[in-house]
């Protein structure tokens, strides 16, 4: 008998590192040529940066490129997957500002550390932290302008690329717009259909269909190959995003790096929390209603929410949505016009994303 040869694999930890060296080099290279009459906001953006991630964007971005067989130099990958990062941080900073997040990733968020660093009373001290924040957050996208083009991409490069990064810059910030008015009215209208809209816009398009075509047509991939990447990276960013919000109520803080009552006491308009509030008792869906967004939610008030969402059956029908979602996804790929080796790296990120406890 004779044996296939074993598929070759792409070493998904060096393509983040790759991504993370660039990134971290540009950032070096700011705060080293600055002014020394200005504020070194590089450094406080390199910190916020280097404190953890997923660092999903670059993987997929480069990913996307390997599928589209690598065409152009590695220099104008890394630096197209390094600028999504730096983008990500300007969204993540400006997200914590709107939903006053105390944490990210174990650490103060951006607006907090330089609301400590302020000696003044603590509503001066609380304007300060988010003003200096809003402007980190903006330096940030704008970086992430300076960086794609220090990758030295052809005009032909930019040009196929552009286009797909002004549509994820706004749909990112249009999904984040309706995440905050679903938020607005989700004690009255609990509904699962706009919160999957938020998911798709938000997520599955931001963080994953997006950056695996970018990297895709950096390296000339035709229509067909961006609509096959598509076809797998919709379901699986959707899986991503559903896996996240039980994770935001239901995860270990010790694992996740965020305090488990975040989620909560914000009162995220989630698909959970929707089918929670459609699908219990009105007596308990009247008591949850009460907990969500209380900024003062108690670790056992938590417990009696955790348990009403429970008994409603939401838990059990995210798992189901994250499953049908996560087959879905690897069926169009099995189906996908991709070379083996991206193939295989496409599956272990499809298991990582929905599998994650993090």
């Amino acid at each position: 008998m004779t044996l296939s040869p074993p598929t070759p694999t792409l070493d998904l930890s060096h393509l983040k590192t790759s991504a993370d060296e660039v990134l971290d080099g540009f950032l070096v290279r700011k705060a080293a040529a600055r002014t020394p009459d200005l504020p070194d906001l590089a450094t406080s953006l390199r910190r916020f940066i280097a404190v953890g991630g997923k660092r999903i964007r670059p993987l997929f971005t480069l990913v996307g490129w390997h599928a589209a067989g690598c065409n152009g130099t590695v220099r104008a990958a890394h630096h197209l997957a390094a600028s999504l990062e730096l983008f990500h941080a300007f969204a993540l900073i400006h997200d914590d500002v709107m939903d006053r997040s105390d944490t990210r990733r174990g650490h103060p968020t951006v607006h907090r550390h330089f609301a400590q660093q302020h000696a003044g009373l603590p509503a001066a001290a609380e304007q300060f932290g988010t003003g200096a924040a809003i402007l980190v957050g903006d330096l940030a996208l704008m970086w992430s302008d300076e960086l794609l083009h220090t990758g030295n991409l052809t005009p032909q490069q930019l040009a196929a690329v552009r286009p797909l990064l002004n549509k994820m810059r706004t749909e990112v910030i249009q999904g984040q717009y309706l995440d905050l008015n679903l938020d607005w009215r989700r004690h009255q209208q609990p509904d699962v259909q706009a919160a999957l809209t938020v998911i798709r816009y938000k997520t599955a398009k931001y963080t994953i269909e997006r950056p695996l075509q970018l990297g895709a047509a950096l390296a000339g991939a035709p229509p067909t190959l961006l609509a096959a990447l598509s076809a797998y990276a919709i379901p699986l960013g959707e899986a991503f995003q559903l896996r996240d919000d039980l994770l935001g109520v239901f995860g270990d803080p010790a694992t996740t790096g965020k305090p488990a009552l975040d989620d909560l006491r914000e009162g995220k308009a989630t698909v959970l929390i929707a089918l929670a509030l459609t699908r219990a008792r009105r007596a308990q869906a009247d008591q949850l209603r009460l907990f969500l967004g209380c900024p003062t939610l108690t670790e056992e008030q938590a417990q009696v929410a955790r348990r009403i969402i429970t008994a409603s059956g939401a838990v059990r029908t995210v798992e189901t949505m994250i499953a049908e979602r996560y087959e879905q996804a690897q069926a169009a790929l099995d189906t996908a016009p991709i070379d083996p080796a991206v193939k295989d790296a496409l599956h272990r990120l499809a298991d990582t994303a929905v599998r994650r406890r993090t």
